[in-house]
């Protein structure tokens, strides 16, 4: 499913007028990008540019520029301010770094280049964002320690649902993100912008055969440990594969965390290959069609109960 297309040419032809040039001349002259000179910057028309999409958003586009993993064209301005300050001024910086022509256009027309997203005033016009082939992700070694976490997405479709995971799996500080290429959302901008940018920033994977990779990870000795929804004792205790609450989950060694499609959860084929199953228990007796919870508010809860059990946050160095 193609939940954003790419924006082809014809989406980018517009009748409105763009405002092109580089802050270079500002740059040399020491001045704050975004002053005075925003306000002279020519009028010109914005070629099409085919094979690229539309990156929106301040984080986004501010974390992307950080990230260098995409090839940027254009940044697109919101006209009409006087200055730009804060990570405005900042994102104007790194584009001039990386002589990335900065255009700027009427609110009206970003609002339509963007669909009515909520931009925030600024979009870039940007390579596709892939995930990565499970084969670069690496091994870990001893050294690196028992608590090590991964999350792993079987089928995740809902671009927003998935963006809200990574921001989370970010946040919390898994190490690294696995997901099925098939029946999968790929990293499009709505998903960007629902992450808060995380998405420029975390390590993603794909795999075409998440049974295999799940079960080649248990004889290197991590754990497997899939998710369901709450089902009550009864079912419980017919499992085949032990249940527990995610608060009584004790994190002693590396671990994959492996969630399900926001629908019919884990397939057949990825649930056979998990260890143990984590389940969030509810405080209240529920009605039928309530045992679950929303895909992205799992994954936070469930990660923050395995992720407070740290034995310490990593705290960056003073630099003398």
């Amino acid at each position: 499913m193609r939940l954003l297309p790419v924006i082809k040419g014809a989406t980018w032809c517009c009748a409105g007028r763009f405002g092109a040039r580089r802050f270079s001349s500002a740059a040399r002259r020491g001045e704050r990008p975004g002053g005075e000179e925003l306000s002279r910057l020519r009028l010109d028309d914005l070629a099409p540019t085919p094979r690229l999409e539309l990156l929106f958003g301040l984080s986004p586009c501010l974390l992307a520029l950080r990230a260098a993993r995409r090839r940027v064209a254009r940044v697109l301005l919101q006209a009409g301010r006087a200055g730009v300050q804060g990570e405005r001024a900042e994102l104007l910086r790194a584009a001039e770094a990386r002589n990335i022509p900065v255009l700027r256009h009427r609110r009206q027309k970003l609002d339509a280049l963007c669909r009515y997203q909520v931009h925030q005033g600024v979009c870039m016009e940007v390579s596709p964002l892939r995930p990565r082939p499970w084969s670069e992700a690496g091994e870990t070694s001893p050294g690196d320690g028992p608590q090590q976490l991964w999350l792993v997405l079987e089928g995740l479709q809902d671009p927003r649902n998935l963006g809200a995971v990574l921001r989370s799996a970010y946040f919390l500080g898994v190490d690294k993100v696995i997901t099925s290429r098939r029946n999968s959302c790929p990293l499009t901008p709505v998903v960007s912008k629902a992450s808060a940018g995380a998405m420029e920033v975390m390590d993603v994977f794909a795999t075409d055969d998440l049974a295999s990779v799940l079960q080649a990870k248990a004889q290197q000795g991590w754990l497997v440990a899939g998710t369901v929804g709450y089902l009550g004792p009864e079912v419980s205790q017919s499992s085949q594969i032990p249940i527990t609450g995610c608060l009584e989950f004790i994190w002693d060694r590396p671990t994959l965390l492996v969630l399900g499609n926001e629908g019919s959860g884990l397939s057949q084929e990825v649930l056979a290959s998990c260890q143990l199953l984590l389940t969030i228990l509810p405080g209240r007796q529920l009605p039928p069609g309530l045992e679950s919870l929303n895909v992205s508010v799992a994954t936070g809860i469930l990660l923050h109960s395995i992720c407070s059990q740290r034995k310490g946050i990593p705290v960056e160095k003073e630099r003398g």
